[in-house]
């Protein structure tokens, strides 16, 4: 109920903010466009985000005959996580990382990069899918998916207005700084706002799933060490979805390292080993 009432209240924020945007433009023709633009977008979000999410990050899915291990994997652990079996998909990118996506149990899929499968032992990788299926029990992938969906809807419409420079009685230059600050600020915010704690509840539910905290909270830690040196251009291109990575892919050098849409690492390491230590 709680996922709920969240996915419904960050829906309602970019909606009003969309139709702010569109007023900027267009008086209340334009905010009445953006409303029925962000109905759309609502609707499209709820059905089709994930594999829009998949396609962006260039995701191939697998089975038991192309992935095995992996597949055999993820199956054990949604078994003992009891969730449907999700689709399995592979990411084109050496960087070390893994996502969950989908509206429901029913309708899910989780991702992890070829990189992670290149560094990670057995145990570690384990309490990764761990995580992202907690992701998927919690319903988080719901809010993730529409959440980066509406965000990079906002950073459009806020380009839209950068360019136009708003109506001349809507502020106009005023309107062209809103674009280029607001728009993508509060894209970042909806990504803080959810991102902290589902990641601090997905690293507890994981480890219960997986029964290896410890496992899980090394491989954070090796994530983290090494996402920083390679660079997933797919996430690159496309930083709405950064906050539903299990570690931030965006590459340390780049401004969008300012809104931390994940919880410190360190931080979540430590709940990690507090956990085992109380087990």
């Amino acid at each position: 109920m709680a996922g709920n009432a969240r996915t419904f209240i960050l829906m309602a924020a970019m909606t009003a903010l969309l139709m702010g945007l569109g007023w900027m433009l267009g008086g209340q023709g334009g905010a009445i466009i953006a409303l029925v633009f962000a109905g759309a977008t609502n609707v499209w979000a709820w059905w089709n985000s994930d594999k829009a999410v998949l396609r962006q990050q260039n995701a191939i899915q697998v089975d038991s005959q192309s992935a095995p291990e992996l597949v055999d994997m993820v199956a054990a652990l949604a078994q003992r996580a009891d969730l449907p079996m999700p689709a399995v998909y592979v990411l084109q990118t050496e960087q070390p990382n893994a996502f969950a996506t989908g509206r429901n149990p029913e309708n899910s899929a989780v991702a992890v990069t070829q990189g992670l499968l290149a560094n990670m032992p057995r145990d570690e990788l384990a309490g990764v899918i761990a995580h992202e299926l907690a992701h998927i029990k919690n319903r988080d992938t719901l809010t993730m998916t529409v959440t980066a969906t509406l965000a990079g809807a906002i950073a459009m419409m806020g380009n839209m207005l950068l360019f136009s420079g708003g109506r001349s009685d809507r502020g106009g230059g005023l309107g062209a700084v809103l674009a280029m600050v607001i728009a993508p600020l509060a894209a970042g915010l909806v990504q803080m706002a959810i991102s902290r704690a589902r990641e601090y509840e997905a690293d507890r539910d994981g480890a219960l799933i997986s029964g290896q905290p410890l496992a899980l909270a090394n491989a954070l830690a090796r994530i983290a060490q090494l996402a920083g040196r390679t660079v997933n251009m797919p996430a690159e291109r496309n930083p709405a979805s950064a906050a539903m990575f299990i570690i931030n892919p965006l590459h340390a050098l780049r401004a969008d390292r300012l809104f931390a849409t994940h919880p410190p690492t360190e931080e979540r390491i430590a709940r990690l080993q507090a956990m085992a230590r109380g087990r």
